[in-house]
């Protein structure tokens, strides 16, 4: 008889470490348990006939599969999502099947002041089955599965049938909302001439009905049909393995995104191919993937180096260029080159003639950091205008002083300028001139470049009517701006950084500068301002490079 009860103890201790068990958390309920391993509620309870009763404790044992049988448990690997308006703790444990002990396990800091944007731990598995297409945070994302930057950088750009081509005449499908004044504005056309071709107009303007617009001159048909083929090369590094300018490519490209859309879903017909651009070592690869006989459009790469590659590679086509970012005097002979960055002299040259305005015998002082080109440019500048201005190089705000009249021996104002484009100098150069200002009225200010302090500190520079530059600042009363800024929070739940405003900035004011034949350069010279940064470009050299020379200026006067 022991002999019996060991035996059957030895198969008992088998049986049961053969269960597959869930230890009860604080939250958990039945429900969520079975939820949570894929069981119906009456299958949990036929495994814990216990629970029946209703009563769970933290620390129970609750049996989720039998002996020999898998269960869907939560996956070891975890993404993370982008929290979405209106999602709360109970949604997210109801959309993704997860207790809220589980989900708190994976997010120890959630809370229920969770706000739009934020950063929520999941399994990977629930993410696929139940995401329904939710963002991800995309630095989370595990890059040994990316074998191809288009397995992860998808451009969602709407397909619009509304124009089309045939027999060298342009075709438009008429949408809801369309008016005659509307279409004959849209494309350039008289009344006379749309009713000539459509003499069904006699009845009226209807949805859906396809105007014939007007003959089309030849060089308005594009390499692929009536749509613009544009190629983003911005460098991800995922084929190599290189992410030092992972995340402001990704940012860049969220501007791009809303750009795209936005044109698409206003009638631009768009083919768009975005290219891994990778790294200095590995660009000839990424460059192979640009059709050159396909393409009316690039944008990118961001390196000078990878820049002057693509501008070679396309010289005989004279696809025009985009550079975001690079600008030196040695890109300026390429005429299919389009550079956005205003050059820094374009800034000193400026600041030079504004000083000059209200110059009137005051000393001069220059902050100009370890870098002293421009502020030797407006030195020059202001000497060669008033030869006998005093005017002082400094390396820091903290030489800033004030000048002694010579004649009572009282303080008197100076003017100073700040060439140095460190944030950490702009707080010192806006901290020392309100010092300075306590002292004495009639100090002015200028400074080539913007520091976030100004805007903090706006009321109280007023004191030293300071003057600034900006290149690229949202202007937060447009009701162009705006509009931009919800799409992108309705769109992404954050605001724009940096490098979606020039992504955003670079790809509208492109796409925009389309006419009705398809050329971009036609309208290249025309002044525009997009989200937060002004377009004027000229032509260098008198037929080299298209150069951005758009800036504005910020006065704060008392």
């Amino acid at each position: 008889m022991n002999k019996f009860l060991f035996l059957f103890s030895i198969l008992l201790v088998s049986w049961a470490s053969a269960q597959k068990t869930h230890t009860a958390a604080q939250g958990d309920t039945p429900y969520g348990i079975s939820k949570m391993y894929n069981l119906t509620l009456e299958d949990l309870y036929k495994l814990n006939p216990n629970l029946e009763d209703g009563v769970l404790n933290i620390g129970d044992k609750i049996t989720v599969a039998k002996a020999g049988t898998t269960s869907n448990a939560t996956s070891s690997k975890t993404a993370d999502i982008i929290l979405q308006p209106k999602q709360t703790i109970y949604g997210l444990t109801k959309q993704y099947k997860i207790s809220e002990s589980e989900l708190r396990k994976l997010n120890p800091d959630l809370d229920n002041n969770m706000k739009i944007g934020d950063r929520i731990t999941l399994p990977t598995d629930k993410i696929s089955k139940y995401g329904n297409g939710q963002p991800l945070a995309t630095e989370e994302v595990s890059e040994d599965k990316i074998s191809n930057v288009k397995d992860y950088v998808q451009v969602e750009v709407p397909t619009y049938t509304t124009t089309s081509v045939k027999d060298d005449f342009l075709y438009y499908t008429v949408q809801d909302g369309d008016t005659t004044f509307g279409i004959i504005n849209k494309f350039n056309v008289t009344i006379d001439q749309l009713i000539t071709l459509n003499p069904q107009l006699s009845n009226g303007l209807k949805s859906g009905m396809i105007l014939k617009i007007k003959k089309l001159a030849a060089s308005y048909i594009k390499k692929s049909g009536d749509a613009l083929n544009v190629v983003f090369m911005l460098p991800f590094g995922y084929e190599n393995g290189d992410s030092k300018y992972r995340e402001m490519s990704l940012e860049f490209l969220t501007g791009v995104k809303l750009a795209l859309e936005r044109n698409a879903k206003n009638g631009q017909k768009l083919n768009v191919k975005i290219v891994d651009a990778g790294n200095e070592s590995t660009f000839k690869k990424s460059l192979s993937q640009v059709d050159k006989d396909a393409t009316d459009l690039i944008v990118g790469p961001f390196l000078k180096s990878n820049l002057v590659e693509v501008l070679d590679y396309v010289k005989l086509n004279k696809i025009p260029v985009v550079a975001p970012f690079a600008n030196s005097e040695d890109l300026h002979s390429y005429e299919n080159l389009i550079i956005i960055e205003t050059d820094h002299q374009i800034y000193a040259d400026k600041i030079a003639e504004e000083v000059l305005k209200t110059y009137s015998n005051q000393k001069i002082y220059i902050v100009a950091g370890s870098e002293k080109q421009y502020a030797n440019s407006i030195k020059a500048t202001i000497l060669k205008q008033s030869k006998n201005a005093e005017v002082f190089i400094i390396s820091s705000s903290s030489e800033l002083k004030l000048d002694t009249n010579m004649m009572t021996g009282q303080a008197a104002p100076i003017i100073a300028i700040l060439a140095d484009n460190r944030n950490s100098e702009g707080a010192a150069f806006a901290t020392k001139l309100l010092e300075l200002s306590s002292e004495i009225e009639g100090i002015r200010a200028f400074s080539m470049y913007y520091s976030s302090i100004f805007d903090s500190k706006q009321e109280n520079l007023r004191q030293v009517n300071l003057m600034y530059l900006v290149d690229t600042k949202i202007n937060m009363e447009g009701s162009f701006e705006k509009e931009i800024l919800r799409d992108y929070e309705e769109k992404y739940c954050k605001k724009p950084g940096k490098y979606a405003v020039v992504g955003f900035d670079v790809t509208n004011d492109m796409l925009s500068r389309e006419n009705s034949k398809g050329e971009i350069f036609k309208q290249i010279s025309k002044a525009q301002t997009q989200l937060a940064t002004k377009f004027d470009f000229v032509r260098t050299n008198g037929n080299g490079a298209y150069l951005n020379t758009g800036y504005r200026v910020v006065r704060l006067a008392p």
